[in-house]
């Protein structure tokens, strides 16, 4: 049975953009200066999580900083995608191992046509077991992984890890896909500098947990504990926490259609001087979910 965390937003996503504290001018007011146009790529369900296909502009609100944005275009997102693919094999996971396989390998064979895949696994530190491919077969013998024994997860420094390397590639949209489970964690990062980390790569961050994960106040539970709302919601990802490794493979495959069927959304902002803090993507449809974040070559870095 899959459960969606209760603390992930239904009908809004804020996507918070890291801005330095500065003395510069007020930002410029709309029409007091020329537009430009800005891409975010979005995904749209249902309340079964299910990708809602055939949507058009007015199916989407984007707000700048409280400010209505127009939307110029809605199109079906057909740029790559750089998937990293974090796999806890830690001792925790062991038990799931046959339905961890089955399920990663069913998504690598829907996902890697068209886009790039790496493997990494997370117990005791975080090791590619292959780099970005889009070779299906490489990718099937990747993910035949075993449970090492003795070994905690470190999933907190694999976020961080793998989105420095993002930093360096120029696929126009990546994603984080972290199948793990609740046992030990291991990290000294905190989880809202692994949130920066990510949204720095433009990476959207999608964890599918099994288990219970209770909340501890021991640093590597509670860091992890956090991650697990505030990631996916400051990067326009989502969680989803299964009880069971059975229904694994249910949304692992949910999760490829999700992102297969992603929009990707034109809208215009004026020029400014400064970014706005916060961009919010939402919907007016009370029985539709969105959620996104901006095209990697227009992250407000700068």
């Amino acid at each position: 049975m899959r459960m969606r965390s209760p603390l992930r937003p239904v009908h809004l996503l804020a996507l918070v953009l890291a801005v330095a504290a500065s003395s510069v001018p007020h930002v410029i007011a709309a029409g007091q200066a020329g537009a430009r146009d800005r891409t975010m790529y979005v995904s749209a369900v249902d309340s079964k999580g299910e990708p809602v296909e055939g949507l058009g502009a007015d199916a989407f609100i984007v707000e700048e900083d409280g400010r209505r944005r127009e939307i110029l275009r809605v199109s079906h997102a057909i740029e790559p995608i750089d998937i990293a693919l974090l796999v806890d094999n830690s001792t925790a996971a062991r038990a799931a191992m046959i339905d961890m396989r089955m399920a990663l390998a069913n998504f690598v064979a829907k996902m890697a046509p068209g886009n790039e895949i790496a493997v990494i696994g997370l117990s005791d530190r975080p090791t590619i077991i292959t780099d970005y491919t889009n070779d299906v077969s490489k990718l099937s013998e990747a993910v035949k992984i075993f449970a090492m024994p003795s070994s905690g997860m470190t999933l907190l420094d694999g976020l961080v890890e793998t989105s420095k390397g993002l930093r360096k590639r120029e696929t126009p949209r990546a994603a984080l896909v972290a199948v793990i489970t609740d046992g030990t964690e291991f990290t000294n990062y905190y989880s809202k500098d692994v949130v920066r980390q990510m949204a720095e790569a433009g990476a959207q961050l999608h964890l599918v947990g099994i288990g219970r994960f209770l909340h501890s106040e021991e640093h590597s539970i509670r860091e992890r504990s956090f991650l697990l709302t505030e990631g996916p919601r400051g990067t326009g990802g989502e969680t989803t926490t299964i009880l069971a490794s059975t229904g694994l493979d249910q949304a692992m495959q949910r999760l490829a259609r999700e992102l297969s069927s992603q929009y990707k959304v034109v809208y215009s902002r004026p020029e400014s001087l400064i970014p706005p803090e916060k961009i919010e993507i939402s919907s007016a449809r009370a029985d539709l979910t969105v959620r996104g974040s901006l095209a990697r070559d227009q992250r407000d870095t700068k």
